[in-house]
């Protein structure tokens, strides 16, 4: 066998794969990258990037419909969709050209543009081209999951592959779908000034309980209709589109399917690499290696959690493994993720019912405030949320949920505590500066370390010690 042209090929620059390739140039290795284009995935173009400037357009907006709250008086706020458009792509151009094809291959990688599909386990043909590599990491991401709804295909649609380069204000917007992506687009959409209802069962369902029905409530103070039932079809009525469910109908004149996503991988002829797969993703073991083990697989191509930097986590992670001796594992219970709707919802590890399940419910200490405990949230007007930990009796962390303007800041101290083993008691005693919301952090840390060491026997031995030293 010729000696192959690459030690690593990865398909796919996302998150993932734009990781990936930058640490395999460090480590010296002849590494190519390929992608159908354009370089950054959906995270660049259709998720992170451009969504959350979308809301960051709708908060100005609603800021301005909101001043009079705080004693300053503006004129309503108009908003020019076209403009608002322009922004979005300002915003992504700036992201995009530190990864455009030609600063990529300034670092020492090859970059090649085209759609990627292996012949055999170690060759593989990127549009006109064909390359051999030792290894290979696959990071392809996902696409919309498109729900079987009657009707669907005879109705136009977008997915957040096309809203954000929408360039008109609906009247009325019709989501289905209450995931991340369904509830951030459906408050951005109302701030902006359009009617908006959402068709789904339950707000955020993978989150705490009382998050859904917090955000709730602030949809409902922010005029966002709720059908809460899944769709059972959809239709036209004259120029108008009609969502059925058992609950009731909404009409409107702009639909987002918003249902989430399902692994890319039709295109990759993963039979010829011998690599197994199914409809939730890639199979990998617990160090990202597929069952051709020279092939490594990372990010939303392998099903499970859908984040950006889970993915660039995991593409660090198995270059790591691919050309460095011994193997790191492919996943971490401090993994957190947030949801930037207004206020924002920031979780990691286990919820209370996954660690009721996993661990006992008589074994847990469970606490949360509500956000108003937290002076910075008072001065910030953060009228709703909360903070929540989920520990074992001995202090341990093992999940949290904040809910609050700052909360996707706030959970990475949580997360590092969690990485490290940091139990409570370590929270507790570190000086947290004030007024800011990772203070609600130390105070909920600091009560539930005092109401775990204060219980049962050890709390009256202290007890007994502090009498006798009085």
């Amino acid at each position: 066998m010729s000696r192959p042209e690459y030690d690593l090929a990865i398909i796919g620059a996302g998150a993932s794969g734009l990781i990936a390739a930058d640490f395999a140039v460090q480590l010296g290795a002849r590494t190519v990258l390929v992608d159908r284009g354009p370089i950054g995935g959906d995270c660049t173009w259709a998720g992170c990037v451009p969504s959350k400037s979308l809301i960051r357009a709708a908060t100005v907006a609603h800021h301005a419909r909101i001043a009079s709250r705080y004693g300053i008086e503006v004129s309503a706020p108009v908003a020019d969709m076209t403009a608002v458009r322009a922004y979005l792509r300002r915003t992504i151009q700036q992201i995009y050209e530190p990864t455009m094809p030609e600063a990529l291959r300034r670092k020492g990688m090859n970059v090649l543009i085209g759609n990627a599909q292996f012949l055999d386990p170690h060759t593989l043909e990127a549009g006109t081209e064909r390359i051999r590599a030792r290894k290979f990491l696959i990071s392809t991401g996902a696409e919309p999951r498109i729900p079987a709804i009657p009707g669907l295909a005879g109705v136009s649609y977008s997915t957040y592959q096309q809203i954000f380069e929408n360039d008109r204000l609906p009247q009325h917007l019709l989501i289905v779908g209450a995931g991340p992506i369904g509830c951030e687009v459906a408050q951005a959409y109302r701030r902006l000034g359009s009617r908006v209802t959402i068709i789904a069962e339950r707000l955020l369902p993978r989150e705490e309980p009382e998050v859904s029905d917090l955000l709730g409530r602030v949809f409902n103070e922010e005029g966002i209709g709720r059908i809460i039932a899944r769709a059972e079809s959809v239709g036209m009525d004259g120029d108008r589109i009609v969502a059925k469910t058992r609950a009731g109908s909404a009409t409107g004149d702009f639909l987002l399917v918003a249902t989430g996503r399902a692994p890319l991988i039709r295109a990759l002829r993963l039979e010829a690499a011998k690599v197994r797969f199914s409809d939730q993703g890639i199979e990998v073991n617990r160090h990202l290696q597929t069952s051709a083990r020279h092939i490594y697989a990372a990010g939303d191509v392998i099903g499970g959690p859908q984040f950006s930097h889970l993915a660039g986590w995991q593409g660090f992670q198995a270059v790591r493994n691919a050309l460095l001796p011994g193997n790191n594992i492919g996943s971490s219970p401090a993994m957190p993720h947030i949801t930037f709707t207004s206020p924002e919802v920031a979780q990691v590890g286990f919820t209370q019912a996954m660690a009721c399940e996993r661990v006992g419910a008589k074994k847990l200490l469970v606490r949360s405030f509500d956000i108003s405990r937290v002076d910075r949230a008072v001065n910030e007007d953060d009228r709703h949320g909360l903070m929540k930990i989920i520990a074992r009796a001995d202090g341990t962390i093992l999940g949290a949920t904040i809910m609050g303007e700052r909360a996707g800041e706030a959970i990475t101290e949580i997360a590092i505590a969690m990485r490290n083993k940091l139990r409570l008691s370590d929270l507790a005693a570190t000086i947290h500066p004030y007024p800011t919301y990772s203070t609600g952090i130390q105070l909920l840390a600091t009560s539930m370390s005092v109401e775990s060491a204060f219980s049962g026997l050890s709390g009256r031995l202290i007890r007994k010690i502090s009498a006798l030293w009085r």
